[in-house]
This record gives structure tokens, C-alpha cells and sequence, in this order.
């Protein structure tokens, strides 16, 4: 290796492979140019920033432990310490998986998707419909009050705001009619 020290207080230290190492005056700040392209930074505040060449990807790590990457497509992923992660792809949509498994969606329009551990879904719409969906059933429920059901065995129930229920069975045939 080959190490030289500049006027301004820098010191540069060169790797037979064509690794180069830059130690700022002050010894506070590390730049590691690797002969791939990579790049590793150490920073003042102890931040450690990673741009992967061949991906174009940057992956920043905290003190505290947050780690951020990066993606040429503009999705930007946050994991925190408590196992919790963050997606925000480039449509702006927003994921986030939390340790416990629950999920959650936010996508531009104002839909929000909940997803819990044990699979069940609640949609939630900008227009204030929702749909649950579990592995018994799924249900939509409206603004004014309405919820249609359909049941795994192909079972169809909607109860109306004005009272009115109807139930048909798996073939689609009304067996109950009750306004």
C-alpha cells in the first residue's frame, strides 16, 4: 500500500488493488473508494453510507440503529431497530411491516390496507366503503349503512340501511327476502 499525506492535513492511503482510503484532517470523516466503484463513507456523525455501484443503491445506517436504502427507481426502504420496516415506492404508495406481522398499505389515492398476522384484510376506501376479508367470509360495508356478505360456501347476505336483508344461497337463489 501506499500512503501520502497532504499539505491540508488529508491522508490518502492506496491498496494494490485499486481500493483507496481517505482519512479527513480532522480523523473524523473516512471515504473508501473500492476498485469495484463502491463507496463507503464513515461521517463525522458516525452515519455510514454505502453506495453499491453495480445496483446504484444506497444504504445509509444510523447510530441509532435506523438503516435506509435506497433504489435507482426511487423506492426508499427504512428498517427500523425494532424490526419495523418501511417501503415507499416510487408511486408514493407507503408499506409498512411491523415486527408483531401486521401490515399496512397507504396508497396515493386515500385506500389504506390492513393486513393482520393471521391473514385477515380490512380495506378501508377513499370513499368510505370497506371490505373485510377473513378466511369465513368477505364483507363490504357502505357509507349509508349496507353490508353485503359472501361466505366461503358461496352463502350471499346483504342487510340494507332501511332494514331490508336478503339472503341467497350457494346457487344464488333467494331464500329470504325480509323488507
Amino acid at each position: 500500500k501506499v500512503e501520502e499525506v497532504l499539505t491540508d492535513g488529508r491522508r490518502i492511503i492506496t491498496f494494490r488493488n485499486g481500493t483507496k482510503k481517505e482519512i479527513s484532517a480532522d480523523k473524523r470523516m473516512t471515504t473508501i473508494s473500492f476498485f469495484n466503484g463502491d463507496i463507503k463513507k464513515i461521517m463525522p456523525d458516525q452515519r455510514v453510507i454505502y453506495y453499491y455501484a453495480d445496483a446504484q443503491t444506497t444504504h445509509t445506517a444510523y447510530p441509532d440503529g435506523l438503516e435506509v436504502l435506497q433504489f435507482p427507481n426511487n423506492q426508499i426502504e427504512k428498517h427500523y431497530p425494532d424490526g419495523t420496516q418501511e417501503i415507499v415506492f416510487p408511486d408514493h404508495t407507503v408499506k409498512c411491516l411491523y415486527s408483531d406481522g401486521f401490515k399496512e398499505t397507504f396508497f396515493p389515492d386515500g385506500t389504506v390496507v390492513k393486513v393482520e398476522k393471521n391473514g385477515d384484510k380490512i380495506v378501508v376506501f377513499s370513499n368510505g366503503q370497506k371490505e373485510v376479508h377473513t378466511s369465513q367470509f368477505k364483507r363490504r360495508e357502505y357509507p349509508d349503512g349496507t353490508v353485503k356478505t359472501v361466505y366461503c360456501n358461496g352463502r350471499q347476505e346483504a342487510r340494507y340501511s332501511m332494514g331490508r336483508v336478503r339472503i341467497k344461497d350457494e346457487e344464488g337463489n333467494i331464500i329470504l327476502d325480509k323488507k
